[in-house]
C-alpha cells in the first residue's frame, strides 16, 4: 500500500523569510499521523483465516462458478496498483475482516499459509510469520506491523495464528484421502493416523501454545518499537470456526462418492465428530491459552468456534445453488440458504487451465463468512473501546450488505 505523503515545497529563505516567520509564529506545526495521532486503524495479521482466503466465493455451485463469484478474478489483488498480489498466494481478499469501516481504516498484513515463524513453502511461495524476519524486500508480519505503526494510529491488531502450526492442511488432506480410498465396510479413519494424532499430543499442544504466545509478544514488541505505549492499543485474538458439521449433520450420506464429488466434504462421520469434538477444541485452547500466557496487557478475544453453525460446508440446512433453486449469490435469500465455507478441492478434480479455483481455498470461510466475521470484529472494536465476545448468527438476510451477526 502506497501511503507516501506529498513533500513540503522548498521555499526560498531570501525572498520568503519574513512571511515564513509570520506563519510559524501563528500556526501550529503540522504533525504526521503516528502513535495517538490521526485516523484510527485496525490491522489484521496471521494466516488464511484472517487474510480472506476463499473470500471470492459466496456459496458453491458445481453447475457454474459464476453463480457464486462475488468478487471476480481480482479478489486477491492487494498491491498499490490493484493489478496483483503484494505477496504471491497470500490471498488478502477484498472481503477480508480488516475493513470494518465506521470511521476506522483497515490494513491486512495476513498471509494464507502463515505460521508463527516465517518460511518458504514447497512451491517457493514466501510465507511471512509473526516475526521480524528481514531479507531484502521480504519481511515478517511483525516487522511489517512495526514499520506501518510508526507512522499510523494503530488502535487494534487482530490476529489469527496457530492452525498451520498444527498442520491444518495436511490433516484435511489425510482425512479426505482416507475417505476416498476406503469403503464403507472397512472405513479408514484419519483421526488415529500417526501423522494426524501426533499433532494433538499433550506435549505438542503445549509446544504450539508457547510458540503462539511468543508470536503475540512479537506483536507487542512491534507496537512498542513503533512508539505505541502498552494500553494505548488492543490485541484482539480470534480462534477458529468449525467448518463442517458433525457426522449426523451432513446432507450427503457416507456411501458412494457424492459426499466429495458433489459436496466437496469427504470426511467420514466419525472423523467429522473428532474434528469438532477434539481437534478444534485443542487448537482453540492453545490459541486462547497463549493469549493469557503472553502477558500482553488488555488482550481481548473473539470466539468464532460456532460462528458459522447452520451454514457450514455440506450442512443439511444449506445447499449448492442448484440444489436450492437459487439463481446466484445476488438472489434474495442466498446468504441464508448457501454455504459459508468453501468446498474441498483435490489435485485430481481442481484447478486446471482456465479454472478460477485454488486448492488452498478449500475449507475456508467464504465471502459470506468473511463479511460475517467483519461484522463481529466491528462489534468487538466497539467504537474504540474493544471488548471480547462470542460471534454467532443473529438472524436472516443482510444488514448493510453483511450477514446478521451478534457478539455476545
Amino acid at each position: 500500500m502506497n501511503l507516501a505523503r506529498p513533500r513540503a515545497l522548498v521555499l526560498s529563505a531570501l525572498t520568503l523569510l519574513a512571511s515564513t516567520l509570520a506563519v510559524t509564529a501563528t500556526s501550529a506545526p503540522a504533525r504526521a499521523d503516528g502513535p495517538g495521532v490521526g485516523t484510527p486503524w485496525v490491522v489484521t495479521v496471521g494466516d488464511s483465516y484472517i487474510s480472506g482466503e476463499a473470500g471470492r466465493w459466496a456459496g458453491s455451485s458445481n453447475a457454474s462458478s459464476s453463480r457464486a463469484d462475488a468478487l471476480g478474478g481480482s479478489a486477491y489483488f492487494d498491491n498499490a496498483a490493484g493489478t496483483g498480489e503484494t505477496i504471491n498466494r497470500c490471498h488478502r481478499s477484498k472481503s477480508a475482516e480488516a475493513y470494518i469501516g465506521s470511521g476506522v481504516n483497515g490494513l491486512n498484513l495476513a498471509c494464507s499459509g502463515a505460521r508463527v515463524a516465517t518460511f518458504t513453502d514447497s512451491s517457493g511461495n514466501f510465507k511471512p510469520g509473526l516475526d521480524f524476519y528481514s531479507n531484502g524486500a521480504q519481511q515478517g508480519q511483525a516487522l511489517m506491523l512495526q514499520n506501518f505503526a510508526a507512522t499510523h494510529n494503530v488502535k487494534m491488531v487482530t490476529v489469527s495464528i496457530g492452525g498451520n502450526d498444527f498442520n491444518f492442511a495436511s490433516i484435511v488432506q489425510t482425512c479426505v484421502t482416507n475417505w476416498l480410498t476406503s469403503p464403507t465396510w472397512a472405513k479408514n479413519y484419519c483421526n488415529d493416523d500417526s501423522s494426524v494424532a501426533s499433532n494433538f499430543t499433550a506435549a505438542n499442544v503445549a509446544a504450539k501454545r508457547a510458540a503462539i504466545a511468543a508470536a503475540y509478544q512479537n506483536i507487542r514488541t512491534a507496537m512498542r518499537n513503533a512508539g505505541h505505549a502498552d494500553g494505548s492499543w488492543t490485541l484482539l485474538v480470534q480462534n477458529y470456526p468449525s467448518p463442517i458439521p458433525n457426522g449426523s449433520g451432513f446432507r450427503y450420506g457416507e456411501s458412494g462418492f457424492g459426499r466429495q464429488s458433489t459436496g466437496g466434504c469427504g470426511f467420514w462421520n466419525r472423523d467429522a465428530d473428532w474434528a469438532n469434538g477434539t481437534a478444534l477444541p485443542l487448537i482453540n485452547s492453545a490459541v486462547g491459552g497463549a493469549a493469557a500466557d503472553s502477558g500482553v496487557a488488555g488482550v481481548r478475544t473473539l470466539n468464532l468456534a460456532s460462528a458459522f453453525n447452520g451454514r457450514r460446508l455440506c450442512e443439511n440446512s444449506v445447499g449448492l445453488y442448484e440444489e436450492r433453486g437459487i439463481a446466484n449469490w445476488t438472489s434474495p435469500g442466498a446468504v441464508d440458504q448457501t454455504e459459508w465455507v468453501n468446498q474441498i478441492r483435490t489435485v485430481s478434480t481442481c484447478c486446471g487451465s482456465g479454472s478460477p479455483y485454488y486448492i488452498q481455498e478449500s475449507l475456508h470461510p467464504n465471502y459470506w463468512a468473511q463479511l460475517a466475521t467483519r461484522s463481529c470484529v466491528r462489534q468487538a472494536w466497539n467504537g474504540g473501546t474493544p471488548r471480547s465476545g462470542t460471534c454467532g448468527i443473529a438472524g436472516t438476510g443482510l444488514v448493510n450488505g453483511e450477514p446478521r451477526m451478534a457478539l455476545n
